[in-house]
């Protein structure tokens, strides 16, 4: 099996990438990402799809984040949001508090939420392109 060998040190978030809120989201982290950890990657790239098949993610249940740790190891719904915003400048605290709940009720609000993310929130027609800044970020 070929492992993609993206920035070993960097944790990878994958997102919709036409998703209004998951873009949204995207930029929180990035300004909230203060030690530089997190990488991006739409799930529609050719690198997502890639990363999401080394790993047998079903992307037909899981669509909207994925948190890659380096190596193999990753984070899917809630468990990949409260990874990300323990690394995060004003998440820790509530992240940590919100880990507390147990994984399978916490996905209820998520698939709640992600179900309902493009009528709640709007869809592009294809993938956020970052600007030249943020461009660094963004993995291909």
């Amino acid at each position: 099996m070929y492992l993609c060998t993206v920035d070993k040190e960097k944790k990878i978030v994958l997102f919709d990438g036409v998703c209004n809120l998951c873009n949204s989201t995207i930029q929180r982290i990035i300004k909230s990402d203060t030690e530089d950890v997190f990488r991006f990657a739409a799930l529609q790239s050719e690198l997502g799809k890639k990363l999401v098949e080394e790993r047998n993610i079903d992307t037909d249940t899981i669509d909207s984040i994925i948190l890659i740790e380096p190596g193999i190891a990753f984070y899917v719904k809630s468990d990949a949001a409260l990874q990300i915003g323990r690394h995060l400048s004003g998440y820790r605290s509530i992240s940590r508090i919100l880990n507390l709940i147990p994984s399978g009720l916490r996905d209820i609000v998520y698939d709640f939420i992600a179900r309902n993310r493009y009528k709640w929130y709007g869809k592009k027609d294809q993938c956020m392109v970052p600007t030249p800044e943020l461009m660094a970020k963004f993995l291909a």
